[in-house]
């Protein structure tokens, strides 16, 4: 009989796992059943150009039920696992819980933002983890200079809503801060209202430099770039509150912000640790080179597998990442899902199995339009500025699963090279029936 391959989770890893096993596995050979609550991957390094409008978010995403047509997708969560019994429960977005028994299970579950208990950061930021997130940025930044257009210049409120304030200094804090920063440059075109001096851009990282996946030259390049460009960065800073949007730093500083986003950290799903698998100090899935889910002892769960950033996979290659693992992000993710794909089919068979043993193929970030940093895998050709930035469009432009989403995506760049970037606000979709229920006609009492 076919055997049951289910996979939890439908991000990177999970998709480029089913997407890969439709193409290798024969006819019967087995069933493939994806669980995730939402209908698609989100594409994450271009959540910062979505929140800037350089991408329309659902260009950003790519639908599963259109490209993973072998693979059997359920909308819902998997809010328990049984590796004993080779069972999970699955609960659906909508109606009762169930139990399902599979024969290889692959855990994909991916990652978080993973938040401290600092004051008002659970109840006023926003992550960077999520397309929905990356819509609610940019349609909060453009509703703020809607409004503070109206208010009186020097205002309180209007210093407030023009103060943007990311929290963070990795990849996707400099990046969304950097694309949020060109994009208000943008808008003042349109808002001759607003001057450049008063919208404010605060960067606030607790070490003493960003961006650890490139040089530290090219690090200092950026602070000094992004510093010209009116964001200040707050080097060994931490946050200490932000309730009520008042930003108060380590440093004494203190400001009111009305955006903030954060973008320090990430962690797997914390429902795993609830589970009978082997789960690592920091939540993770112990994994091996392999992408076999492991004990901590080593020894392989027969049937068992994950990647991606839910997983502690050994990093073997040449230039390891801190720990000795494989950091979470998604050069790993993509070519794990791959990898992973071929050796459940190889298991299926009594074939070996291979280890995952990367080249590190660089780094690349946008920072604005026309602006970016590239570092070789190797370290030895470091880019910056407008050449760095088409070499970060053109290749995440490319990694983008499926051509019909890489067409979407570059024909968008294309259209707002000639047209700029749209500012239309939507706002008013976060709360759809606010307007027919003012007006709705109701029963008299």
């Amino acid at each position: 009989m076919a055997k049951k391959i289910l996979i939890v989770g439908g991000g990177y890893a999970g998709f480029y796992t089913a997407w890969k096993l439709e193409k290798l596995l024969r006819a019967g050979e087995a069933e493939v059943t994806i669980v995730d609550p939402l209908p698609y991957m989100a594409y994450l390094p271009f959540l910062p150009e979505v929140a800037a409008g350089s991408i329309e978010p659902r260009h950003a995403v790519v639908a599963r039920r259109r490209h993973l047509t072998k693979t059997a997708n359920i909308a819902g969560k998997v809010t328990g696992i049984s590796h004993a019994t080779k069972s999970v429960t699955i609960t659906p977005n909508v109606g009762e819980a169930y139990d399902f028994a599979y024969d290889q299970i692959v855990i994909t579950t991916g990652s978080v933002s993973r938040t401290f208990p600092i004051a008002g950061i659970a109840d006023n930021a926003i992550g960077m983890k999520t397309i929905e997130e990356a819509v609610a940025v940019r349609d909060r930044m453009v509703g703020n200079f809607e409004r503070a257009a109206s208010l009186p210049a020097g205002s309180a409120e209007r210093a407030r809503l023009l103060t943007v304030t990311v929290v963070g200094g990795g990849f996707a804090g400099i990046e969304t801060v950097s694309e949020l920063r060109s994009f208000a440059t943008s808008m003042l075109r349109r808002y001759p209202e607003i001057t450049f001096d008063e919208t404010k851009f605060h960067l606030v990282e607790a070490m003493g430099r960003i961006m650890p996946e490139v040089t530290e030259k090219l690090a200092d390049w950026v602070v000094a770039d992004q510093t010209r460009r009116g964001v200040d960065i707050h080097l060994n800073t931490q946050l200490q509150s932000a309730e009520g949007g008042n930003i108060e730093l380590s440093t004494g500083e203190k400001f009111e912000s009305d955006l903030i986003v954060w973008t320090a950290g990430v962690m797997p799903r914390p429902f795993l640790r609830g589970t009978d698998l082997p789960i690592g100090p920091r939540g993770h899935v112990i994994g091996s080179p392999s992408l076999r889910i492991t004990t901590e002892e080593g020894e392989a769960l027969e049937g068992a597998w994950t990647a991606g950033d839910t997983s502690q996979t050994p990093d073997i290659s040449s230039t390891p990442g801190p720990g000795g693992f494989c950091v979470p992000n998604a050069q790993h993710a993509v070519r794990q899902g791959r990898l992973l794909a071929k050796n459940i089919v190889a298991d299926l068979r009594g074939e070996g199995v291979r280890e995952y043993n990367h080249k590190n193929q660089g780094a690349v970030a946008g920072l604005g339009v026309n602006n970016g940093v590239f570092k070789s895998g190797g370290g030895g050709i470091a880019l910056k500025g407008y050449i760095a930035w088409l070499a970060h469009r053109f290749y995440h432009g490319m990694a983008i699963p499926t051509w019909e989403r890489k067409w979407r995506v570059f024909g968008g760049w294309v259209g707002h090279f000639f047209l700029g970037r749209d500012i239309v606000n939507i706002e008013a979709t976060q709360n759809p029936r606010e307007i027919f229920e003012e007006f709705a006609s109701r029963p008299k009492a």
